[in-house]
């Protein structure tokens, strides 16, 4: 299987556990049989809300959906059926370095759902840990030779967060490292990574500002005969301005194709739900019309 993705992906993503547990029902693991069966449905009301942004409108073969199997399991297997392009994850959630969610077991649990795109999200900065980047670098290799032998596509979410020195190189301020340094940061990344045996077809990077720093990002994702591998842009729970401005800048570059957004879309709308102050129906619209402008958004700043 040829190296690379040739559509553009709109992916809603809610694949996160964290995040619904303590960000959204104030619990902490083991959850509780009532707080598990909150966070169900709130992911089946997202996904009502994918499916309702495709009936009015967004192009059906192209928005995806981003899933985990340990409360989506219904809603990854909906998706299946409906054929919507259907991205689960691999690694434990909240942690700090890459680890196998279900360890060696990985590959029974990605068959058993047969998804579109494996992905991953990984912590990588490469003036880091030397220690712990071997040790993701050496799992995630294993996983990208699993994956290519069984033709799956590999979606590699890159978050390259500051060192303490980093960042106090900066006096703290987070978002002058992320446009000074981190552009910078995330090619060395990739490098690093793909010099380990790590080959995405699709990375998910951070938002950048700058065109200039997205063509350097594509120019080394698709370095050495990976020409067909391409970017697109994560969301990173921020608000709407911010994520369109990044997406706005990701669609101008080619090399980037399209996007993955979550807690923009829908972390304010069930918040409101769940304290009592919208009905599902008022909910799942809300995260559809983000989603569908976002797709305009992307599809009205295109390069290709």
């Amino acid at each position: 299987m040829a190296l690379g993705y040739d559509k553009w992906l709109f992916l809603m993503a809610f694949d996160h556990r964290a995040s619904f547990e303590k960000g959204l029902f104030g619990a902490t693991p083991p959850v509780s049989a009532k707080v598990r069966a909150g966070i169900i449905k709130a992911k089946e009301i997202i996904f009502e809300a994918h499916q309702l942004a495709i009936d009015e409108g967004a192009p059906r073969d192209l928005s995806g959906i981003l899933v985990d199997e340990e409360f989506g399991t219904t809603v990854a297997r909906r998706a299946k059926e409906a054929s919507v392009p259907l991205a689960m994850p691999v690694e434990r959630s909240g942690q700090d370095e890459f680890e196998f969610q279900y360890g060696a077991e990985f590959g029974e649990h990605i068959e058993l759902f047969d998804p579109t795109f494996v992905k991953v999200l990984v912590r990588y900065n490469p003036d880091g840990n030397a220690d712990s980047n071997n040790r993701q670098t050496e799992r995630l290799a294993l996983l990208s030779e699993w994956l290519r032998t069984r033709d799956h596509k590999f979606l590699f979410e890159l978050l390259v967060p500051a060192t303490t020195e980093q960042l106090d190189s900066f006096d703290g301020h987070q978002e002058d490292y992320d446009q000074h340094l981190r552009p910078k940061l995330v090619v060395e990344a990739i490098a690093a990574l793909q010099a380990g045996g790590v080959n995405p077809d699709i990375w998910k990077i951070e938002g950048l500002d700058d065109p200039e720093n997205c063509t350097r990002v594509v120019h080394q994702a698709r370095a050495d005969g990976r020409g067909g591998v391409v970017c697109i842009v994560l969301g990173r729970g921020a608000d709407m301005a911010k994520v369109t401005r990044w997406i706005k800048t990701g669609a101008g570059v080619n090399g980037f194709s399209g996007f993955a957004v979550g807690r923009t879309l829908w972390h304010d709308a069930l918040s409101d739900h769940l304290a009592g102050k919208s009905s599902e129906l008022e909910t799942t619209r809300t995260i559809a019309s983000r989603y569908g402008t976002l797709i305009e958004v992307y599809e009205a700043g295109d390069a290709q």
